[in-house]
């Protein structure tokens, strides 16, 4: 760390304070306040999730002096706040280091954030790598907040399902989340429950490709080539009217290839055609490797060859809580007019 630590929080922080106003004006308590080696410090990010500050490193472990002195300026910057600080430094990425008894019960209560209005459970630490509400991607359940009244739609490759939960709690018709993971699942359902939602959340837990396949009409065979898929759960065709597509880098099963930097067409095709002609998508790539122009043009070609062109599309930034150098931002959002 070539800098003083203490200044270059305050001075992420100096730097959040427009956006900060503006989200608490959006009911929202959870952002970032500092981004890694962008803001001087490779590895290190620091989120508030409304009375919790998280500390994670990657890469690389604080020291203890490091983590004395971002102990001292936050408890200076958000008297209110307790911090968690997880070392996920290992190439594993799991958290490493061991806490006190009392700073146990911190990390492990269960608390509450807010976005745009709506509620989500947090924890400082669970079973699973990643908090359960990803705030790189509030740009996009913004937009979803601005499209989905009146709408049906689709969240495939769900996580927690924080997005359908913003459909829902902004007057979408009708919404379905999917995810494979049964916790990721609960959780979702648990949110779903904080909030008072004027309709009835759909989750479904199932592989995203046995799903979209079924959805698109194209279906989904017990059989593949002489062996027989895993279990899923049977669903009737059906079209969305707004979409989300937010896949993993990779990921493998027997029922398709998740594989975000090289084959973006595999998830985006039959996700485009569980999407209603006329509808929309809102399409993420987290991938830096990618230039987004490349992004755009695997998806046209693959819409192209559906007999599905693309009508129109717009970028969506992410907030400005995660800043980027001179390049493009590595997340990519697009959202197209299908």
């Amino acid at each position: 760390m070539q800098q003083d630590l203490f200044s270059q929080l305050d001075t992420a922080l100096a730097n959040r304070a427009a956006l900060i106003e503006q989200l608490a004006s959006e009911q929202t308590n959870a952002y970032r306040l500092f981004h890694g080696g962008i803001e001087g410090v490779r590895g290190l990010t620091i989120d508030r999730y409304n009375d919790m500050i998280l500390v994670q490193t990657f890469h690389r472990t604080l020291s203890p002096e490091q983590l004395e002195e971002i102990q001292a300026f936050y408890a200076r910057t958000y008297p209110d706040c307790v911090l968690v600080y997880n070392d996920r430094s290992h190439s594993s990425g799991r958290v490493i280091n061991r806490l006190t008894e009392a700073e146990e019960i911190i990390a492990y209560e269960p608390r509450i954030a807010q976005e745009f209005g709506v509620d989500y459970r947090i924890q400082g630490r669970h079973n699973m790598p990643n908090p359960w509400l990803l705030l790189d991607t509030r740009a996009v359940r913004r937009r979803i907040m601005q499209e989905a009244a009146g709408k049906s739609v689709l969240n495939p490759f769900a996580y927690t399902s924080s997005a359908g939960i913003a459909a829902a709690k902004a007057g979408a018709r009708h919404v379905v989340n999917i995810d494979f993971s049964e916790a990721n699942i609960q959780i979702g359902k648990n949110n779903a429950k904080l909030n008072d939602l004027p309709i009835r959340v759909r989750f479904v837990q199932s592989d995203a490709f046995a799903a979209l396949n079924q959805l698109s009409g194209k279906g989904q065979p017990a059989m593949v080539r002489g062996k027989r898929m895993p279990s899923f759960p049977k669903m009737e065709p059906q079209q969305f009217e707004l979409l989300i597509l937010d896949p993993p880098r990779v990921s493998k099963s027997p029922f398709g290839v998740v594989d975000v930097l090289n084959d973006y067409a595999s998830v985006f095709k039959p996700a485009l055609l569980s999407t209603k002609e006329g509808g929309t998508m809102i399409c993420c790539n987290n991938v830096a490797q990618v230039s987004r122009e490349a992004w755009l043009a695997q998806m046209e070609r693959s819409a192209a060859k559906a007999g599905r062109p693309i009508q129109s599309m717009e970028w969506i930034n992410p907030d400005s809580d995660f800043p980027t150098s001179d390049g493009p931002h590595p997340l990519k959002i697009a959202l197209l007019r299908v």
